[in-house]
């Protein structure tokens, strides 16, 4: 059951508890306003926290059921949310990749699925200006959400909103040493970011290390003048083997580079998992 409002959130809740319910805060100023607003009141407090509910189940109980249908589609035959998957451009379909080679561009592939994606929905569909400045499409948002509507540029955009959060009077208050710094969530977004374009942008661009090295040029340049097959390089002179272990040791010094850079990256991503959701 998923609804973009509950009834125990509402001013009418906040009427019936006595008591104003915080928009934001840390565990702590969580737990200090639920200890104060049942100690206001416990009665209202119920009423207005779960009793309100219980209403809500009764009134929304076919739209819930019809949604959960809907979702159950789409998670299973759509957006396919029990499994990870790399995109056709990282793993061709049908093409072997042993098990330790599938987990950088699923992972990742993923991440780029939530930022352009499930972020891009989560930055319209609270706003219809911001909609129509994205030309978000019917199915993008409310009801018929089909989680197919993908933007970069507005889960981007989405990205950069979070990145600006900083802690409020309101949500701290006045005399919190938290006041205005950037909250958990701004750090987990600049955190995302950072990954999402060394997998888009950075990572892209990386030299390719056989022609860096100087192997592909090397091994090219031995084929034209011994021939191909094994049996040719052993008519290398010095010169000719000076260069290919000059080569080779570039080689595995840019891919060992490499491996290292996507190892520290995918851990990055394992430690903001608990950042990606909407």
């Amino acid at each position: 059951m998923s609804r973009t409002h509950y009834w125990s959130c509402s001013k009418f809740a906040d009427w019936v508890r006595g008591t104003r319910k915080l928009k934001a805060g840390t565990s702590e100023q969580w737990d200090e306003w639920q200890d104060t607003a049942k100690g206001f009141n416990p009665v209202r407090y119920w009423l207005a926290e779960e009793g309100l509910d219980y209403i809500s189940n009764v009134v929304y109980f076919i739209p819930d059921t019809l949604y959960d249908i809907k979702y159950y589609i789409n998670n299973r035959w759509v957006t396919r949310t029990h499994c990870l998957s790399a995109s056709p451009e990282d793993i061709k379909p049908g093409s072997w990749r042993d098990v330790g080679d599938r987990f950088l561009p699923c992972l990742f592939n993923e991440l780029v699925d939530f930022v352009e994606i499930e972020l891009a929905w989560w930055h319209v569909v609270w706003s219809n200006e911001d909609a129509k400045k994205f030309k978000a499409p019917w199915y993008s948002r409310g009801w018929f959400r089909w989680r197919v509507w993908r933007s970069p540029e507005c889960g981007l955009a989405n990205l950069d909103w979070q990145r600006q959060l900083r802690w409020k009077e309101d949500e701290v208050g006045p005399d919190h040493k938290e006041l205005g710094n950037l909250t958990p969530q701004a750090e987990k977004a600049q955190e995302i970011l950072d990954l999402y374009n060394w997998w888009t942008v950075t990572r892209p661009a990386r030299p390719d290390p056989y022609e860096t090295s100087g192997w592909t040029a090397h091994c090219e340049a031995m084929r034209e003048k011994y021939g191909n097959g094994m049996s040719s390089w052993g008519k290398e002179d010095k010169k000719e083997k000076a260069q290919s272990a000059k080569a080779h040791k570039l080689l595995d010094k840019m891919e060992a580079a490499y491996e290292k850079e996507d190892e520290e990256y995918m851990i990055r991503l394992i430690k903001v998992r608990h950042g990606l959701w909407t």
